[in-house]
Formats: structure tokens, C-alpha cells, sequence
């Protein structure tokens, strides 16, 4: 198989755009420099084409080595005939290339074994070539003691074997089997006897069926997680109608057989075969792939989720460079105070106390007054743990008790903070300070740029999946890594001030050359233009031209050296300069001027239209960040606890996490409220991202509050809307008859486990 070709035909490009991309990638560049930079070359395929095009490259590749095993291999038995080689040459997924595989696959004795080497074959053959002999007479002549073959039925029981594995072992009917299952397949949850208390967390799944190809990925991930804790049992149906389905299947497979009647004497014995062929072979295998696909496809539905989430969370908008304290809430622990300078710079630490049981709540104020208008701190960003809102009170004081400090204060997501405080990088950044101050300074930083902050956190960690925990976490690291490696390049990055994590992720910059530019700095001072960079040791000819695109250099030698422009272009910017006859100084910034240049003037063998109009509008707004445009979050002032809740209350909040089923709404009370996918708005929502991402500020109404299992339901829709929405059930429906099984409420102990589960 052509991978180039199968790839070119599943994104609908020309052949010659797939070939370009794979031989950039084979050469050793990133997705951020083919997609920006290498436009010519790829036809213009953009970053979202090209991660797509990466990952299928890496399974046809894979599928391609696996393919050469299995025809080695079969050549090596002597039973590889131009057919079956033409067969394995075309199979195009890893599952039929195994289906085809696996009658010469080497395994352990099987009976189908033991009885061809008691000679049973013949016997096998001989009723499906004649089914007008009677099996039990014809038989006989094959009754061999020595040889383990006592009687008629001895001999009868190994033909079957034989039969029976080669039905098994039948691609064709395999995959036919397969299909059909997984179109009307029920899946069917049960909690494990005995297990009903400890199993609790998972009670809407106590009996609970749902056609196998239908549940979304979160409900598929938590009956798997139910199973894999021995908690729940699931047994897949081959049908709502199950024991009519197992006999159409089992029609279905003596077919293959030749069977199509009962008039000949053979007729009746090669249907039982075919029954237990199916039962005990064909079944049992489709039960366990079908299993197989469906969490592979949930894992994939996960990983997308998640990797949509994170996107989301490391586009923030940033507050930008200022002063700011960071506050670590706690009660009994008292707050961790940091406060940094514009660039992170941590300018001093300090722990305060203003809550039970010391309740030092003036003298925190004068502490955080004093810290404030030495540093001139212009931004306080408080965390969202155990502790916020009454801290967050306690800067609320502090602005009404001191005006003049004119300061802003905003609450911040702190997740992964205390991850990042305990890790070797943090104890590395700030080996002097405790590990509860070094959150702190995290909070702090992750308000003035949440990019940059959040690198150093590994990505599943941070707290926006769904089951992350749960899915492949080889698939969801390199899904991940693609998401943080996007976002970085696409904002770029301040080389004087960026840390090692952050420059790591750079394209084209490993960890030894992303510390080697940190030493470097540190030893010469900040770099004064790009070129530069070329005298870091390790940071080679193909790592400048992969990452110098994406480090900037703010008033350096050379304004382009801040912008997007890669250096092997300003070639094509001196020509624009020499053709309007400004500066660089003069021209950037220039829209008029720009807008009325022809790209097509610029190009030559090298550069062509998509680059020079690229360069254009780098021109016109140099380094232009993509992230929106800061925005805090106020909570309402009284609502600072889930008791003072009550329903019908609008308020303010900001979304912390958006999964398949809805939305989590951080409002202020430590406990983050779920917006079901049914009510994010008046219209019929079919993906919650249509409507909201994580870091957006939404207004919500709160329609029911669960103080006992801290449950808070919140609708973002209209209140005519809200008042029109019928109440959702309890209790999961069993389906009846024919209808599509329902989905569960997002309400009990299910919600309750995602919720958890989505926090972990």
C-alpha cells in the first residue's frame, strides 16, 4: 500500500502536497514550521491537515511493518498463495490485516490440532464436500483407539473442531460478523453481586443497557472503568432481540458452510457446527474486538476533548507584563503570599493568616498594603482552592481600606499548581523557597501569562479531561505535546525572558539546547538580535532555521527580529523597503502602505505569494498575539459558599472544563456547577464547544443545588427557555422493544463520579 497515496486520497490533497510534508517531516520539522513557513512546499496545508496527516502517517507506517511480519512469516510456512498475498497487500486497517492473519498465526495446541493429527481432516472435508452422507455412519471408518479415537462420536466431535476453527479463522466472515454486531449490538451493564455498596458511585450502571456504537466516549469510559475495578460486569448482546440475532448468526455462518437447507442427512449436523461456531469461536472474538472498539474510540474521543480543553486553557488571554502578587489560599495553613515583577521575577515571599483559628485578619491587610506599594503591584491573582472567596474577601477589604493602591484582583484556576511546586523543575527554578510559596509565584505567573506558566506543568496534570487517567497514555502524551507545541508557536516566544520548559517546546529546541539558551543568556546578557542564537552550543544550522521563526527579540538590533518573520526572509523585506523607500522603523506598522504592495511583485524561486502576503501582515502587526483580549471574572459579593445557593439565582462564572455531556462553571463556591449539554443554550446544542470554551466568562441561572452530594445544575438559556425545559428523570429507563436505549441523566452518582473523575 502507498502510504502518500492513502493519505492524499483521506484529506482530499494533491499527492505532491503529501509527498512535500512527509519529506519535510522525515528531515526532522514540526508541524508549527511546515505549516507557517513551508507553505509553498506543502500547497498550503494547514497545521489542523498536517497533525492529521502526521498521525496517519505514523499508523499506515506501522501498519506497513506490521504487514511485512505477517507475509515473512507466512512465506516462511509455505502456505502464502498469491491470493491470500494479494489480500494482506490491500488490508487497510491493523484489524483485518490480523483477521487475515490469524489462521497461520503460531499459537498453542488447539483441538482442531489434535484432531487433524489424528487424521480427522478427511472426515471434515469429506461431510462438507457431501452432505448426503450420514455423519455418523461415515465416521466410523476414521475410529483409530490409538490415536485417541474411541468412536463415531470421537471422530464427529474433532471434524467439528476442525470446522469450527476454521470458521473462526475466516476473514470474510469475521468482519461481516463484526459489522452486524457492532450496528445492533446492546451493551449491557450489571453490578458485580455482592459489590452494590462499594459499587455505589456507579448505581445508574446497575442494569443499564445501551446500543454499543452509541454511547459517548464518557459513559463508554465510565462502565470501563466501572469493569476494570470489578465493580460493574458488561456483557455485550448481539442484539436487542438477542437469541433471534444469535440464530440469524448463526444461519449467517452456515452459509459459509454451503448449508442453505435441511433436506440432506449431513444438513443438521453442519448447522450445530456452524451454532458453536458461532457461540464459542466467532462471538466470543467479536465480543472482546467489539470491546476493544468501542474504548479505542472513546480513548479517541477523550484524548480529542482533552487536547481541545488544553488548546483553550494555554490560549488564555494573558494579563500581560505587570507587577503582580500571587496569593495561594488556605485557612488553617495560613495564605502564601508571592509577589513577581513584570518579567516573573520573584521580588518577595511571605505567609499571612487571616483565617480561623488565627484570624490575623488586619494584620494580613497590613502586610499585603505594605507588599503591595513597595513592589507596586498592579494585579493580585488569588487562587480558586479551599480558602479563595475568603481570601478573595480579604483583598476586597484590603482595596476599600487603601484606594490609593489602585490594584485590580482576579481568581485564577490553580490547577496543577501544587504539581508544579513539588516537581524537580520547580525545586530547580526556586531552590530556596518552600514548596507551598513556589505555588504562589506559580498563581502569580500563570495570571500575567498562562502560556508560559502552564508548560511547566505536565499537560495531564492541569485538570481539563475527561477519564485521562483512563485512555492510552502513550496516545494522549503525544496528542498533548502536539497541543502545547501548537500553542507555543503560534504565540511565540520572548527568548530574553522565556525559561527552559517554555523555550523547549519551540520548535526545533530539545531540553539540553533550551537550558544551553537559558545559560547562555545568563552568562552574555540578553540576546541582541537572532543571529545570535547561533553561537548557543548545540543550537546547530537546523535547529535556527526550525525555531528562530518563533523567538523574538523585543528591541533588539533588528525590528524583524521581533516579529514572525523568519530570518531567511528578509531578503524579501529589504526589497519591499527599497521599493517604498522606508525604514523598517518607518514601514512596520504601515497598513496603508502595505495593503497596496503586491505580493506577487516580492516572490521569486524561493518565496512565494503565501509567504510574501504572510510577510505583509506580519508587517502590519508585528508579533501579533492570537489570545483574546484579558477579561476577570466577578463573583457575586454574599455568594461564597453552595449554602447560599439557591435556585433562580443568575451569576457570573467562568468555565473551568468542557466536556461531551456539558459544561463546569466555576461561580465562587468551591464546588463547580455543570452546565448539561441541554441547557447551554435555547437552541439544540450538538457539541458543548459550539458554545463555550474553557476560560470563558458565562452568565448562568441556578436550577437545582445538592448540598448533601455538593450537586449544583446551572443553565446558561434563556429564563422562558428554562422554565419550558422538562425536568430530567432520576433514574435510568431500561429500552423497550426496538426504540434506542436512552442515555442517563447527568444526575446521581454518575455525575458525580465524572465530575470527580474530570478533576483528577
Amino acid at each position: 500500500m502507498d502510504v502518500n497515496q492513502r493519505i492524499a486520497e483521506e484529506l482530499a490533497v494533491n499527492i505532491r502536497q503529501v509527498n512535500a510534508a512527509v519529506a519535510l517531516l522525515d528531515e526532522g520539522a514540526t508541524v508549527p514550521f511546515i505549516a507557517r513557513y513551508r507553505k509553498e512546499a506543502t500547497g498550503g496545508l494547514d497545521d489542523t491537515q498536517l497533525r492529521t496527516l502526521e498521525e496517519r502517517l505514523l499508523y499506515l507506517r506501522e501498519l506497513n511493518t506490521r504487514r511485512a511480519a505477517i507475509l515473512d512469516s507466512i512465506r516462511s510456512q509455505d502456505k502464502l498463495t498469491p491470493e491470500l498475498e494479494l489480500a494482506i497487500n490491500e488490508a487497510d486497517t491493523k484489524t483485518l490485516l490480523e483477521d487475515l492473519y490469524l489462521p497461520y498465526k503460531p499459537r498453542r495446541r488447539t483441538k482442531a490440532q489434535i484432531a487433524r493429527e489424528a487424521g480427522l481432516e478427511p472426515l471434515a472435508d469429506a461431510i462438507l464436500a457431501d452432505r448426503s452422507l450420514i455423519p455418523e455412519q461415515f465416521a466410523a471408518g476414521f475410529i483409530d483407539p490409538e490415536k485417541g479415537v474411541a468412536d463415531s462420536a470421537s471422530a464427529l466431535e474433532g471434524a467439528r473442531q476442525i470446522l469450527m476453527e476454521r470458521l473462526s479463522e475466516d476473514a470474510e466472515l469475521l468482519a461481516d460478523l463484526r459489522e452486524r454486531t457492532w450496528g445492533k449490538g446492546i451493551l449491557h451493564a450489571t453490578v458485580t453481586p455482592g459489590k452494590e455498596q462499594e459499587a455505589s458511585k456507579f448505581r445508574d450502571y446497575f442494569d443499564y443497557q445501551e446500543a454499543i456504537n452509541k454511547i459517548p466516549s464518557h459513559r463508554a469510559l465510565a462502565l470501563l472503568r466501572g469493569r476494570n475495578e470489578d465493580l460493574l460486569t458488561l456483557t455485550l448482546k448481539p442484539a436487542q432481540e438477542e437469541q433471534q440475532e444469535h440464530d440469524l448468526c448463526a444461519q449467517f455462518t452456515a452459509g459459509r458452510l454451503g448449508v442453505t437447507g435441511t433436506d440432506k442427512p449431513a444438513d443438521a449436523w453442519l448447522v450445530e457446527t456452524a451454532r458453536l461456531a458461532w457461540k464459542i469461536k466467532l462471538f466470543t472474538r467479536i465480543d472482546l474486538d467489539l470491546k476493544m472498539r468501542a474504548r479505542e474510540a472513546a480513548e479517541q474521543e477523550a484524548i480529542r476533548v482533552f487536547s481541545s480543553n488544553l488548546r483553550d486553557l494555554l490560549l488564555a488571554a494573558p494579563a500581560g507584563h505587570k507587577a503582580t502578587m500571587g496569593l495561594d489560599p488556605g485557612i488553617r495553613t495560613g495564605v502564601k503570599v508571592a509577589v513577581v515583577d513584570a518579567t516573573g521575577k520573584v521580588l518577595a515571599t511571605d505567609t499571612i493568616y487571616p483565617h480561623p483559628p488565627r484570624n490575623a485578619w488586619h494584620e494580613s491587610i497590613a502586610t499585603l498594603a505594605r507588599l503591595i506599594e513597595k513592589h507596586q503591584v498592579q494585579l493580585v491573582s488569588i487562587g480558586n482552592g479551599t480558602g479563595s472567596r475568603e481570601t478573595d474577601q480579604l483583598v476586597a477589604d484590603l482595596q476599600k481600606q487603601h484606594p490609593e493602591l489602585r490594584f485590580s484582583k482576579i481568581v485564577v484556576s490553580e490547577a496543577g499548581a501544587s504539581v508544579y511546586s513539588a516537581s524537580e523543575l520547580a525545586a530547580k527554578e526556586f531552590p530556596e523557597l518552600d514548596v507551598s510559596l513556589r505555588g504562589a509565584v506559580s498563581i502569580a505567573r500563570r495570571l500575567q501569562d498562562p502560556l508560559a506558566e502552564l508548560v511547566k506543568i505536565e499537560p495531564k496534570s492541569i485538570g481539563v479531561g475527561q477519564y485521562q487517567h483512563d485512555v492510552n497514555q502513550v496516545q494522549l502524551a503525544r496528542g498533548l505535546d502536539a497541543v502545547v507545541e501548537d500553542c507555543v508557536n503560534a504565540v511565540g516566544v520572548d527568548v530574553n525572558t522565556a525559561s527552559a520548559p517554555l523555550l523547549k517546546q519551540v520548535s526545533g529546541l530539545s531540553q539540553s539546547v533550551s537550558e544551553n539558551i537559558v545559560a547562555y543568556r545568563d552568562e552574555h546578557g540578553p540576546f541582541a538580535n537572532r543571529a545570535q542564537l547561533k553561537k548557543v552550543p548545540r543550537l546547530g544550522e537546523k535547529a535556527y532555521e526550525q525555531a528562530a521563526g518563533f523567538l523574538r527579540i523585543t528591541n533588539g538590533d533588528n525590528p524583524l527580529d521581533a516579529s514572525a518573520v523568519h530570518p531567511e526572509a528578509y531578503p524579501v523585506v529589504e526589497a519591499i523597503i527599497k521599493d517604498t523607500g522606508k525604514s523598517i522603523r518607518d514601514l512596520i506598522g504601515q497598513s496603508q502602505i502595505l495593503r497596496r504592495l503586491d505580493p506577487a511583485r516580492y516572490t521569486d524561486a524561493r518565496f512565494g505569494v503565501p509567504t510574501v502576503t504572510d510577510i505583509l501582515r506580519e508587517l502590519e502587526k508585528p508579533g501579533r498575539d492570537p489570545r483574546p483580549e484579558f477579561k476577570s471574572v466577578q463573583f457575586k459579593a454574599g455568594v461564597e459558599k453552595i449554602t447560599h445557593l439557591e435556585p433562580g439565582m443568575r451569576l457570573n462564572g467562568v468555565v473551568t472544563n468542557v466536556a461531551n455531556f456539558g459544561a463546569f462553571v466555576d461561580i465562587g463556591v468551591h464546588q463547580d456547577g455543570l452546565v448539561h449539554i441541554s441547557h447551554l443554550a435555547d437552541n439544540f446544542v450538538k457539541d458543548p464547544r459550539e458554545v463555550v470554551k474553557a476560560g470563558d466568562i458565562v452568565e448562568v441561572k441556578v436550577i437545582e443545588v445538592d448540598v448533601e452530594r455538593q450537586r449544583i445544575a446551572l443553565s446558561m438559556k434563556s429564563d422562558a427557555e428554562v422554565n419550558r425545559a422538562p425536568k430530567r428523570e432520576t433514574a435510568p429507563r431500561k429500552p423497550q422493544g426496538k426504540s434506542a436505549p436512552p442515555a442517563p441523566p447527568m444526575r446521581g452518582a454518575m455525575a458525580n463520579a465524572l465530575a470527580n473523575a474530570l478533576k483528577k
